[in-house]
């Protein structure tokens, strides 16, 4: 699997420029030709543009990194000082750990990588590249699959206590792995979500979640209501908002959530 980080090293002192990996290779073919015009042309660069951030690097700097001349055979002579060196090697030695890092979180990604306290490294970084239309998107891990002749029961277990059962054909679990123990992803439209006051509550809907209103969103037609459902999670309903106005809510409200099984989607890496 490719993976969904990415990262580049770039260098800056107070409001400076940046000084990332152009800049260094601009440095290091400086070191090499002993010419700003043949280090331009190696670093794709103007001669200009090279002058110009050479002079940029300089300012960057309390002690210059290169020593210029202008003129020349080659069109300006420049020469990398003993801090133009340091600032080459020390660059390339902090890029080193930092793709010894991104090395690291690709395993996780892999599900190579240790767990951590807050679960598996890949699912993590999993969590916050993931991209969906869906309104709510709950981490969970498996802690129950139930076979049946067509469909299968699979119980997803949040933090807090709170589960949430989807519904999902014999050959999405088989095709997914989904097995006690693995990380998935809950994915709910809040248009699918049912809100309800009270207790005791008598309904078919496989999932029953109590929760908290901490916000309500008015808008011309529908209303958007956001629960706290365990410590860090929430869940959203979209309803209309002559429900919202009849079930006059409003924060601090204690409702249930109402989700049908079937209308949970499951998604894992």
């Amino acid at each position: 699997m490719s993976s969904i980080l990415n990262a580049a090293l770039s260098l800056r002192r107070g409001d400076g420029s940046r000084v990332g990996a152009e800049r260094i290779a601009l440095l290091e073919a400086l070191g090499e030709a002993g010419s700003i015009r043949v280090a331009a042309e190696r670093t794709g660069l103007s001669y200009r543009g090279a002058w110009d951030a050479v002079q940029a690097l300089n300012n960057l700097f309390d002690a210059p990194l290169v020593i210029t001349q202008a003129g020349g055979r080659h069109g300006g002579a420049a020469e990398l000082t003993a801090v133009g060196r340091a600032v080459i090697a020390a660059f390339h030695r902090v890029d080193a750990e930092l793709a010894e890092i991104m090395e690291r979180l690709d395993q996780g990604l892999s599900g190579a990588g240790p767990p951590d306290a807050a679960g598996d490294i890949g699912g993590l970084f999993w969590s916050l590249g993931m991209q969906t239309s869906a309104r709510n998107a709950l981490r969970g891990t498996v802690t129950r699959v139930t076979d049946g002749a067509v469909n299968a029961e699979v119980s997803l277990g949040l933090t807090g206590g709170v589960e949430i059962v989807a519904i999902v054909t014999r050959e999405s679990v088989a095709d997914l792995h989904l097995a006690v123990g693995r990380p998935a992803i809950a994915l709910i439209k809040s248009s699918f979500v049912v809100l309800a006051k009270g207790e005791g509550l008598v309904t078919s809907a496989r999932n029953q979640i109590a929760g908290v209103v901490v916000a309500r969103v008015d808008g011309g037609v529908s209303s958007e209501v956001t629960l706290n459902i365990a410590e860090g999670k929430t869940l959203t309903a979209t309803i209309t908002r002559e429900s919202a106005e009849a079930m006059d809510l409003k924060p601090g409200d204690a409702l249930t959530a109402l989700i049908k099984a079937p209308h949970v989607i499951l998604a894992v890496e």
